[in-house]
């Protein structure tokens, strides 16, 4: 989704919104990350601008004081940054993994044995659903994963998280936006 590329080929328009617009992206928030809500004033403050930068390949990346904190593509559902969900673990599910760090650090898919294994712990979650992804033992989320499948099927198939965001590469070097 996000390539390594020149700043000002990814980044062609900023947007500041309109209080109205806003609301609705909190509505559409709190629909989407339900523990969230007690938090939203605290990550979106009122009296700060929030903007919308429009990149290449339609994705909008929602940002307040310069900090980015949501993604989306097109009109699809919002995806946390790891840098807002480091502040705010608490707003996805974890799925906790040890095996395959060398693969999940350049990019790849997490695959049903991943979750299974022995010292990994596999949430209930729905198909389609938003997670993010740790190591076994350490504090902070390793990137943002979107479940394919329920839980109680991963073990039959292959893909159990197809991956969105992880660190070290695009978002996560793109720290503010000015």
């Amino acid at each position: 989704m996000f390539k390594k590329s020149d700043k000002k080929e990814n980044v062609p328009n900023c947007i500041q919104l309109k209080t109205l617009v806003i609301k609705g992206i909190k509505n559409q928030l709190i629909d989407q990350f339900p523990g969230i809500e007690p938090w939203l004033n605290q990550i979106m403050p009122k009296i700060d601008p929030v903007k919308i930068i429009q990149c290449h390949e339609h994705i909008k990346i929602l940002t307040v004081n310069d900090a980015l904190l949501f993604f989306r593509q097109r009109e699809g559902p919002f995806y946390p940054t790891l840098r807002l969900l480091h502040k705010y673990p608490f707003i996805l599910p974890h799925q906790v993994n040890k095996r395959a760090i060398k693969f999940l650090l350049s990019g790849g898919n997490i695959m049903c044995p991943g979750l299974t294994c022995p010292g990994a712990k596999l949430y209930l979650a729905a198909a389609d659903r938003i997670v993010a992804i740790m190591l076994e033992g350490k504090q902070h989320a390793l990137r943002v994963g979107v479940m394919k499948m329920v839980a109680d099927y991963i073990e039959k198939v292959n893909i159990g998280s197809e991956n969105i965001h992880y660190l070290n590469y695009g978002l996560w070097h793109m720290k503010t936006y000015k």
